[in-house]
């Protein structure tokens, strides 16, 4: 039996007081001569803690910044707690605890839990969004973009959950349920609300994502979300009266299909232009839209197909036709003018509307021969059976709706043709035409829309603004930072639209210089919180100012940001856009970096990870397969589950998680911990091992340098298991190669790690403040004899060795010289002899 026995509880408990003790994790920011950043999105402290996927992500994330560290980096990895938000305070209802109390009780677990993996945090460094030290800087945050004219206040239609009792984001509304509550349906409600002016960086926002160095799951999400698209604005003039109507749409070279027009409910014109008999349908139709739910993200066949006649024309720039305007609302006020020109015969919504409507459908696209013979109906029957010929008829009569490619047809004036043309080109010809006429323009739009940041929440930063008894707004002062939370016992929402805070007069009237004036009583998304953080890790000590600009410019933008993909459009879309509005305020300039275009975007390396399942299940807490890290670590180490999670799969894949799989690394770190204490293979000079454990080390440093920098921390550990078997069974070792293995394996096991440092090689120091990675020596990563198969027929008959630079002759005559070839053969003649260098020599006989 071993006389070393590896205890995971004593070793890891012994090097984390080390650590702390001797300040390994610390980082003096303005001394590092090599910074690195890397930062792992922080939790929100929602739950009593973390889960084993979250340990997942953490891992991963902590084993680059440590790898960086042993290659020279000063780095930097600090972690803080997103615990403001709807997150933290539903959790809170729902256990029926008060946010004040529960969450810093939820805050120590996790920090207990974090601590207990051996994380490289500085804790030094920690943030608590719900901190007064905190969101003093959020509240100036929004200070600083409403001086830019960035933020503003409006009543417009928003997304209303009534389970949340609060305004949420577009984001957050999936096929007009609300994402937390998904058998709620989002109300539209028009409420006061504040903003900020995203859209005013759409341009921006997009054409960034073509560049940077981002997932690419990650980037098409934001780009999605973002919605460029390029068309005209056309204008349509009221039949009798002066007003115009304007349209913007991605399609103009089908104006002269359009039959009828669609304006929101809430069009400014409509009340303007409503025939006087139609007044009571409208209002009868506004009234029954007021509560429908809504969804901007909703596929076109799932919007409503209602809708009114308004009593009014429009005319048809291109043809002079009268065309008939209704309401509806499958069109929205807050996406492009509020209004549409209808091609029933080349939109799908629009063509539904029309039959349901009994309205003209004209044919203007002569559908593509190739996009016709790929087109499917919808119904099985007309699938099966339909006629090329036949369906071009159809859709030229205007009984089928097609969307595909063609060319245009009937569509001329005495002044312009598109008849012939293909789409690119008579979209360009019929803007150019309106353009000549002052009828329309070319126009890039986005789908994105300003970013409302107003919930009727309790759990938030207070929007630091105040009203006087006229409404006029008046910003907080910068000096009377923070407006802060006051401690109030019923703190969940009633649904009225008004945050609880409204309840509490004594906070929210106040008297200053003899004038009355009413706080806002709605606090912010937390999204604006976590919009920023990273900035803040920078300068945690300093309370003058958010950041530190000298701080800000050596260690920013990041260099690493790992999270999950949930967060592609949410956080990650609203942080790169706090970072633009900062730096269009004249409050944030970040360091230049190469490769950065834009000096204004945070994140240099964004990748995401991937999701655990347990047993080949996605984990719930309703399935009972949620894994607490706390009962493996307890029993098998932190160290051994670090590793174990890291050996799944792909990091940017997950895995699954498996109980009886766990014991595998567990034994893999036994037998290492037994080889540095109790081998008795003497140990020389390098250059005196054997060439082909001098090869593999080589080759290991190289792939696990390589796999750890692309996250593919699975076969990182691989090879490192494949040296230790290769160093066990040789009769010689070294020192570099006893070194080597354990600092290549010290950011997947680092209580591990220091233990063999410190202990079995009597290193005086950390090895986090002494050891660097090793280099490879290219030419060693190669061994000059490889190994041939020979085959006969395709079927393997022999196995030689021969130089690794052995030409195909050369090859061929050692395969046709080989008794167990020859054998093979059996006197056939040779018919044929393929030659694949550095793999196989196959006869063919």
């Amino acid at each position: 039996m071993s006389e070393h026995i590896y205890d995971p509880a004593v070793v890891e408990q012994r090097w984390q007081k080390y650590w702390d003790d001797h300040g390994t994790n610390q980082i003096d920011l303005r001394a590092a001569k090599n910074p690195y950043y890397v930062l792992m999105m922080f939790p929100y402290p929602s739950a009593e803690g973390l889960h084993v996927g979250n340990v997942y992500a953490f891992t991963g994330a902590d084993v680059t910044g440590r790898h960086r560290r042993l290659r020279g980096y000063d780095v930097f990895e600090p972690i803080g707690f997103d615990a403001f938000g709807i997150h933290s305070e539903n959790f809170a209802m729902k256990i029926n605890r008060h946010p004040a109390e529960l969450i810093p009780a939820n805050i120590a677990n996790f920090t207990r839990q974090l601590r207990m993996m051996g994380l490289m945090y500085d804790w030094r460094r920690s943030v608590d969004t719900t901190s007064p030290d905190y969101y003093k800087w959020t509240q100036w945050i929004f200070l600083q973009l409403y001086k830019a004219g960035l933020a503003y206040r409006d009543e417009k239609e928003v997304n209303f959950c009534p389970d949340c009792g609060t305004v949420i984001a577009d984001e957050q509304v999936i096929d007009g349920k609300c994402e937390r509550h998904p058998d709620t349906e989002v109300q539209r409600r028009k409420l006061p609300s504040w903003f900020f002016r995203i859209t005013n960086f759409a341009d921006r926002l997009d054409k960034n994502l073509d560049w940077i160095d981002w997932s690419e799951k990650t980037k098409l999400a934001q780009k999605n979300w973002i919605g460029r698209s390029e068309g005209a604005e056309v204008d349509f003039q009221v039949q009798g009266r002066n007003e115009r109507i304007r349209v913007y749409t991605t399609r103009p070279d089908t104006l002269f299909g359009a039959t009828f027009m669609v304006l929101a409910v809430d069009h400014p014109l409509v009340d303007a232009i409503a025939g006087t008999r139609e007044r009571d349908a409208i209002a009868k139709y506004r009234e029954a839209c007021a509560s429908a739910p809504q969804d901007a993200s909703a596929p076109v066949s799932a919007l409503s197909k209602t809708g009114v006649f308004i009593g009014a024309n429009a005319i048809n720039p291109v043809n002079g036709a009268a065309i008939p305007i209704y309401i509806s609302d499958y069109v929205l006020s807050g996406y492009g003018t509020g209004a549409i020109m209808a091609v029933p015969a080349h939109d799908e919504r629009d063509f539904e509307f029309a039959e349901k409507f009994g309205l003209p459908i004209r044919c203007v696209i002569s559908p593509d021969a190739a996009a016709l013979a790929d087109f499917r109906l919808p119904d099985p029957i007309s699938r099966d059976s339909h006629d090329s010929e036949a369906l071009r008829e159809e859709i030229l009569r205007g009984q089928t709706c097609w969307s595909g490619a063609g060319v245009a047809v009937n569509s001329s004036n005495s002044e312009v043709s598109l008849d012939g043309l293909a789409v690119g080109a008579a979209k360009a010809r019929i803007t150019q035409w309106l353009e000549s006429k002052n009828l329309g323009k070319a126009k890039t739009t986005f789908r994105l829309r300003d970013w409302g940041i107003s919930r009727q929440r309790y759990w938030g930063p207070p929007i630091p603004v105040l009203y006087d008894e006229d409404g006029n707004i008046h910003p907080v002062p910068e000096d009377q930072l923070p407006v802060t939370l006051p401690p109030i016992r019923d703190f969940r929402p009633k649904g009225d639209g008004r945050g609880p805070l409204a309840n509490v007069p004594e906070w929210m009237n106040v008297e200053i210089n003899g004038r009355k004036y009413r706080r806002e009583t709605d606090v912010m998304d937390n999204f604006l919180d976590s919009a920023w953080y990273y900035l803040r890790y920078v300068s945690t000590d300093d309370d003058k100012r958010p950041y530190d600009p000298e701080l800000i410019r050596k260690w920013l933008p990041l260099d690493v940001y790992i999270g999950g993909n949930e967060h592609a459009v949410l956080h990650l879309l609203y942080t790169r856009f706090i970072c633009m509005a900062l730096d269009h305020a004249g409050a944030l300039k970040m360091g230049n970096r190469p490769g950065m275009t834009d000096g204004a975007e945070p994140f240099r390396k964004l990748r995401s990870h991937g999701l655990l399942i347990k047993e080949g299940s996605k984990m719930s807490k309703s399935k009972g397969n949620v894994v607490n890290p706390d009962e493996y670590v307890e029993k098998w180490g932190a160290d051994t589950l670090r590793l174990y999670l890291m050996f799944l799969g792909p990091y940017q894949q997950g895995g699954d998680f498996r109980d009886t799989d766990i014991v595998g690394m567990r034994r893999f770190l036994n037998r290492l911990y037994t080889w540095y204490h109790e081998s008795t293979q003497p140990v020389v000079a390098n250059d005196t091992l054997p060439k082909p454990l001098l090869v593999k080390t080589h080759q290991t440093i190289k792939k696990v340098r390589e796999d750890i920098d692309a996250l593919s921390y699975n076969t990182a550990i691989s090879a490192i298991m494949e040296l230790l078997n290769a160093a066990k069974d040789a009769l010689q070792t070294s020192d570099f190669i006893r070194e080597s293995l354990i600092v290549m394996l010290a950011p997947l096991a680092p209580h591990f790690a220091e233990e063999i440092w410190q202990g079995a090689l009597r290193k005086p120091e950390s090895i986090w403040k002494s050891a660097r990675y090793p280099d490879h020596i290219e030419e060693l990563t190669r061994l000059d004899e490889i190994e041939i198969v020979l085959q006969v027929g395709g079927r393997i008959r022999d196995k030689i060795v021969v130089p690794r630079d052995a030409s195909k002759e050369a090859l061929e005559a050692k395969a046709l010289a080989s008794d167990k070839v020859r054998a093979a053969m059996a006197g056939a003649a040779v018919k044929k002899v393929i030659v694949v260098p550095g793999r196989l020599v196959n006869v063919i006989i």
